[in-house]
């Protein structure tokens, strides 16, 4: 796979990410609480994953028990945890802020990167990082003249979401060269279901569940938000850099402010406008031409 082409597979993934507000919006109106939505999210996804396993190889269900560790870590550390910080900002503080510290995520990946995979800290890498901050402050509205209050509480629990974010793409290295990315996302979901469903106090409203129109936001919610953009990311994970592919996903945010605009009539400023151009222009920057070693490559694989 070439490497624009793995680009192309996170840009589609993120973006698919950046849509799952059409789901999670109509589930809360029906009367399924954050928590539960996460339960939801993560268990269908989890069902979906293992029936395209079953039909398709089973062979890739096999894993060996003590490489558990690294998707306790994937689904756990870093999926589980990531949504409770999320929901716990936003809880603490607000919805812009809580973004904003989420999408400091591509900071901590950089930082990872260097220490466990000795990834090289280029100019290009270094701007497109503070771009993307940045253009994330803008198409949320955080710069200019936000009016909110930021506790220590909403500072860590932002901040924790953004570093659990990051965390995908570290274990997801790593196990990645062990498994096919199919393998890597159902066992990520299989942890993550067993430590969210527990305490989601979902059979609560299992009467709710009653309803088709339900069931069709949970297949939309597993299958286009969840199952297609992990793996399209994972996928593309295996062939560019952990720091590289969190900045490339980082075009989320401009998704969802777009299905705000479009679905929600939710008018954008010039700072909004200005902050998606600033995106964009990130995952431009990140994209550092190698033509030569990737020729190279490319004629030794074939």
């Amino acid at each position: 796979m070439t490497r624009n082409r793995a680009f192309l597979m996170i840009f589609l993934g993120a973006s698919l990410w950046g849509i799952i507000g059409l789901f999670v919006n109509q589930l809360y109106e029906h009367g399924f609480s954050p928590i539960q939505v996460v339960a939801l999210r993560v268990t269908s996804a989890m069902v979906m994953l293992f029936g395209s396993i079953i039909v398709s190889n089973r062979k890739l269900l096999k894993i060996k028990p003590t490489d558990s560790r690294y998707f306790f870590g994937t689904g756990v550390i870093s999926i589980a945890l990531f949504n409770w910080c999320l929901f716990s900002a936003i809880e603490a503080t607000s919805m812009a802020i809580a973004f904003v510290l989420l999408y400091t995520a591509p900071v901590f990946v950089t930082i990872f990167s260097r220490v466990f995979f000795k990834e090289a800290w280029t100019g290009r890498k270094l701007l497109a990082l503070f771009t993307t901050f940045i253009g994330c402050t803008f198409v949320i509205g955080w710069l200019p003249g936000l009016q909110a209050s930021l506790s220590w509480a909403g500072l860590l629990f932002g901040l924790g979401s953004g570093l659990f974010y990051a965390l995908y793409s570290i274990f997801g290295k790593v196990v990645l060269k062990k498994y096919r990315s199919l393998t890597v996302t159902f066992y990520t979901f299989l942890f993550a279901a067993l430590a969210v469903v527990p305490f989601s106090g979902l059979w609560e409203e299992a009467s709710l569940l009653n309803d088709i129109r339900v069931w069709l936001l949970i297949l939309g919610l597993g299958l286009i938000s969840t199952v297609l953009p992990f793996l399209l990311y994972t996928k593309g994970l295996e062939h560019v850099e952990s720091s590289r592919a969190s900045i490339v996903a980082t075009i989320e945010p401009v998704v969802a402010t777009l299905v705000g605009y479009f679905f929600y009539a939710e008018v954008l400023t010039i700072f909004q406008y200005a902050g998606v151009v600033l995106v964009l222009l990130s995952v431009i920057i990140v994209q550092e031409s190698k033509k030569k070693p990737a020729q190279q490559r490319e004629k030794s694989a074939s």
